[in-house]
């Protein structure tokens, strides 16, 4: 131990660290990691989303306070384990939400709230938008928001400078770059995979659809540069060295990697960024990333297609919805034990409960749920509605209960997935699952085995999540050799040792899940009608 604590210490002195720091919906999490690529220290900050105005959103002060908070804590760790001041580090990284609308003006503005990839708003320039470019644009893309907002004639638009993404808007404030990785960049404009850029066919279709309104701007002038992994992206500023360590004591000239994505960092920290290997992460949404040997033959609206860091081309099936209405059950349930005076932790209950949902039917006894808390774009549900229905022949039980909470938190995911699986027949060698729903053993992997009817294996260090994955490109980006590739550094380096647990679908259940998505597609009315006529 004495040697380990040595090493961490040399490495924490010298500088042979890389911090990775990622936004998610619920979570602001930092990770410190050392030479040899495991985690020295770690610190978290919890934030929500905010319905605002008809638009979810956080605000830019949580933002900052969330940032801080998340790195001030993994400092404090270091000072404790290890009696070393965090004074500079070897790299960093940040990642957030994909998608989403940062619109500013030219002296830095923010000009509306944020808007993030929740909103389900942007309908009519999702459609407008995939006609013209014959390219799926999701609503949640940044792209579709800009041209929505132009569509709805929003005065702010006139005065945009810069639009980014949420990680594109904090590497930018920490280094005074406007620059993003690829992979988030691949989700505010399609790219071009040949030459790992905006496509520029498709900017001058934009341009040019939007020439009657004679804004002073086109659109290469006011989205960030992209720069692939592996590039250096700048460097901290001394005034962005005070807004992530706000006791002053981290020093500026750090170099800093590209900003990515979520789903890009989700990719890194899962070895999935080799052709035909994959994905799942799972928590408030859900998606499923496969990266392609080739593009898919036609555009579907319920698959985007975004790239690796590395710019190789993705195809991604992202559900809205995911685990949020489990987790307002499991607090239901929660609520019944204390009640009863019974303790017992969150964490516990959870387990519990899953656990349970192994014994209940293949196809889930009949019951049926959609656990939509925001509008759902693969099965064309514009409003949240949590629902549970049943028949009186249905098998009501706990077991079935919350497997059917669990089967239709993928039920959407599923939709997506068969496009793939069975019209575009990709071929999937490796599927890493990842997020809150796999922390129980086997019983997420094995829902997902069911889903994708392929082997889905979850990884020993997997609740290191994204943060880690911003923080293995962070140190791709210091240590990398002339002719090394992102997979050969994550295969080679990082992958070499870690263990992973597999689970293999079953054929009862991967019946049973059929029989269940069935019911599934043909209830999505039920949910429709909860949407118009529960106000």
């Amino acid at each position: 131990m004495d040697d380990k604590n040595n090493s961490i210490k040399a490495d924490i002195r010298n500088g042979r660290t890389s911090l990775g720091i990622e936004f998610g919906s619920t979570r602001i999490k930092a990770v410190l990691i050392g030479s040899d690529y495991t985690v020295i220290a770690s610190g978290s900050s919890e934030w929500e989303n905010q319905l605002e105005a008809g638009n979810w959103t956080y605000s830019i002060e949580a933002i900052w306070l969330g940032l801080q908070e998340s790195y001030r804590i993994m400092a404090k760790e270091v000072s404790e384990k290890f009696d070393e001041v965090l004074k500079t580090i070897g790299s960093i990284g940040f990642s957030g939400m994909m998608h989403g609308y940062l619109a500013f003006d030219k002296t830095g503005e923010l000009l509306v709230p944020f808007r993030t990839w929740r909103n389900a708003s942007t309908e009519q320039a999702e459609k407008m938008l995939t006609t013209l470019f014959d390219h799926n644009i999701p609503q949640r893309w940044s792209i579709a928001h800009l041209y929505q907002a132009i569509l709805n004639n929003e005065k702010h638009v006139a005065d945009i400078a810069y639009v980014t993404t949420l990680s594109g808007y904090i590497h930018w404030q920490l280094t005074g770059k406007k620059v993003i990785g690829i992979g988030d960049a691949s989700g505010m404009f399609p790219i071009d995979a040949v030459v790992k850029n905006y496509d520029r066919q498709m900017m001058k279709q934009f341009d040019e659809a939007i020439l009657d309104k004679n804004y002073p701007w086109d659109i290469t002038e006011i989205l960030p540069e992209i720069a692939l992994a592996g590039a250096e992206a700048g460097q901290l500023t001394e005034a962005g060295a005070m807004l992530l360590d706000s006791s002053g004591v981290l020093q500026a000239g750090i170099p800093m990697c590209p900003p990515e994505g979520d789903a890009g960092t989700g990719m890194v920290a899962t070895n999935s960024v080799a052709e035909h290997t994959g994905n799942i992460s799972a928590g408030t949404s859900v998606f499923a990333m496969i990266v392609l040997d080739k593009p898919l033959t036609k555009v579907y609206p319920q698959i985007d297609i975004v790239t690796t860091p590395s710019g190789n081309l993705v195809a991604m099936v992202h559900a809205n919805n995911c685990s949020s209405d489990i987790n307002a059950w499991v607090q239901l349930f929660k609520e019944f034990a204390e009640t009863m005076g019974i303790p017992i932790t969150t964490a516990d209950l959870f387990e519990t409960l899953f656990l349970k949902s192994l014994e209940g039917d293949p196809d889930c006894g009949g019951l049926l749920s959609y656990g939509y808390y925001s509008g759902e774009n693969i099965t064309d549900i514009k409003e949240g509605r949590p629902l549970f229905v049943r028949t009186p022949e249905s098998r009501f039980n706990l077991a079935n209960f919350m497997r059917v909470y669990l089967y239709s938190a993928f039920g959407a995911l599923k939709i997506g997935m068969d496009i793939l699986l069975k019209e575009e027949a990709v071929q999937i060698d490796s599927i890493v699952g990842h997020g809150g729903l796999f922390k129980t053993k086997d019983v997420g992997q094995k829902a997902v085995a069911s889903v994708m009817n392929t082997p889905v294996s979850v990884m020993e260090n997997a609740g290191e999540g994204g943060a880690w994955g911003i923080a293995l490109l962070a140190a791709f980006m210091r240590e990398k050799s002339v002719d090394e590739t992102l997979v050969d550094f994550l295969t080679q380096k990082v992958f070499n040792n870690i263990k992973e647990a597999t689970a293999v679908p079953i054929e009862a259940e991967v019946v049973g899940f059929e029989h269940f998505i069935e019911r599934y597609k043909k209830g999505l009315p039920i949910e429709q009608a909860a949407v118009e006529f529960l106000q």
